[in-house]
């Protein structure tokens, strides 16, 4: 392959993908001229680093084109050190190199190396994760944004083996980071065998086309990796109806097309006419899916709130749990109704809504029903995709006639999932409704710790808060004398 540039520099276009792999190497070697006595400049070496290059050598010429020296540099698999080796700028007719012993030695080594990670970490097979945080948080904000990361990546079956955080006071709008810090990130991905990025915050169609194009590695946003979890966990048909929808609504925008080939399927009458593009072709597939999707959930909607309608005449009252994800609502509903619905301790366990019944007589003085329901957890920054489709599920909030906010008293973060929370329900308008912070995971605590939330909240008369622990039942009885109190006085 011969390429002809100018005196600032050269093209390189699309190369093929044949050999990508986090073994692999490009098969490709890139030699070129340089018009200065310069050697391998930091524009090379990166190209070397992004396109896994087998080697890349400058061949220094003279003003009359003689040639004068050359220089060489390929990858190390090491990950200790700069991720490449550079040679000393050597005479143009000293010329033993042994390039194709090289390239296949590093091979090796990238697969001993990496099978000898899988092997420490006990890894079985799930991707390698690198988490990645570029905004203007503080740097606190950011490594507590990069640990819920975490634990999303690892719900959604991901290894991580690394993170980088960057705070800038703008972000970049072509591909986020900035061409030094992407380097780094190479390299990093490099060194930790790393399958693919993951992105805090949400990126935009242009960036996530731009950073595919820098780097062979996998790339996605943290938009994308929660809606990978809630298709693993969705269970119900509304449940996969409403991930189908948020999917739709997300990957809408990011079509592209990937092959001109499939340009131009559908012409008109006997073939004629420019008919569609696969992109145009897609994307109306995808809109008449949404309004399919739409119609269906329209369906269900209806069908609920004829349910709530009666149960709003038989005068049985609603109590909903609302509250973080992975804060103990499911474990909550469980104890309190002596159920056995789904409770584990990943975040998104549970999406469809579940309604039970409070046994008589399970520490309430009365013997009036109360009706106690489960919902999805929220999150910070909820993607609006999520918002508009799981607005069936969250229907139930806005029935019901009591919410019971339960947070992770434990949680490190727990003023800031409050505070989200308290946003979602004020951006859905149902803020006003009588609702009580229950501070679950209590016995997690010392001393001084309950002290300090004692202080944060008037927990001694129940006005505001109650600490609770789902598992041991600590605290309940007090938990259904309020709930009985505001939903039956």
């Amino acid at each position: 392959m011969v390429l002809v540039g100018d005196a600032t520099g050269i093209l390189i276009p699309e190369l093929p993908r044949a050999r990508v792999g986090a073994e692999r190497l490009r098969g490709l070697r890139l030699l070129h001229t340089h018009l200065s006595m310069d050697g391998l400049s930091k524009e090379d070496l990166t190209d070397l680093l992004f396109l896994r290059l087998d080697a890349v050598i400058a061949l220094n010429v003279s003003p009359e084109g003689a040639p004068v020296q050359w220089q060489s540099a390929h990858l190390l698999p090491s990950g200790v050190g700069p991720p490449y080796s550079l040679s000393k700028l050597t005479p143009w007719d000293h010329t033993e190199a042994h390039f194709t012993v090289t390239a296949e030695g590093i091979e090796t080594e990238l697969a001993r190396r990496n099978e000898a990670s899988r092997e420490t970490s006990g890894e079985t097979g799930a991707p390698r994760a690198l988490l990645v945080s570029v905004n203007s948080c503080p740097q606190a904000a950011q490594e507590n944004n990069l640990n819920e990361l975490a634990e999303l990546a690892l719900t959604a079956g991901l290894q991580v083996v690394g993170r980088m955080a960057q705070r800038v006071p703008q972000i970049n709008p072509r591909s986020i980071l900035g061409k030094g810090k992407l380097t780094e990130l190479e390299v990093l991905a490099l060194q930790e065998h790393a399958d693919m990025l993951v992105f805090d915050g949400e990126l935009s169609p242009a960036q996530l086309h731009n950073l595919a194009d820098i780097t062979e590695r996998k790339v996605i946003d943290r938009t994308q990796l929660i809606l990978d979890i809630f298709a693993q966990h969705a269970v119900s048909r509304v449940g996969k109806l409403q991930v189908e929808l948020a999917q739709l609504r997300y990957t809408q925008p990011r079509l592209a097309g990937k092959n001109r080939a499939m340009d131009r399927l559908m012409g008109g009458i006997g073939g004629r006419g420019p008919g569609e593009t696969k992109l145009e072709t897609d994307r109306r597939r995808s809109r008449e899916r949404i309004t399919r999707i739409r119609k269906e959930l329209e369906r269900i909607r209806r069908q609920r709130a004829f349910t709530r309608a009666r149960r709003s005449r038989a005068l049985i009252p609603l109590a909903a749990l609302v509250g973080y994800t992975n804060a103990g609502k499911s474990t909550l509903l469980n104890t309190l109704t002596r159920s056995h619905i789904l409770a584990q301790n990943k975040l998104f366990a549970t999406l469809d809504t579940t309604t039970r019944r409070l046994p008589r007589g399970n520490g309430l003085s009365t013997e009036r029903e109360i009706i106690v329901a489960d919902t999805v957890g929220f999150i910070r920054d909820l993607p609006e995709e999520l918002k508009v489709a799981f607005h069936a599920t969250l229907e139930e909030l806005e029935a019901a006639d009591m919410l019971l906010h339960v947070a992770d008293a434990s949680h490190p973060d727990l003023a800031q999932q409050i505070t989200a929370v308290e946003s979602i329900l004020s951006e859905m308008g149902i803020d006003q409704k009588p609702r009580l912070l229950v501070l679950n995971k209590w016995d997690r605590l010392d001393q001084t710790a309950r002290a300090e939330l004692a202080a944060a909240f008037p927990i001694d008369d129940f006005s505001r808060a109650l600490p609770v622990c789902a598992t041991t039942g600590e605290g309940l009885k007090n938990l259904l004398g309020r709930i009985e109190q505001t939903l039956l006085a």
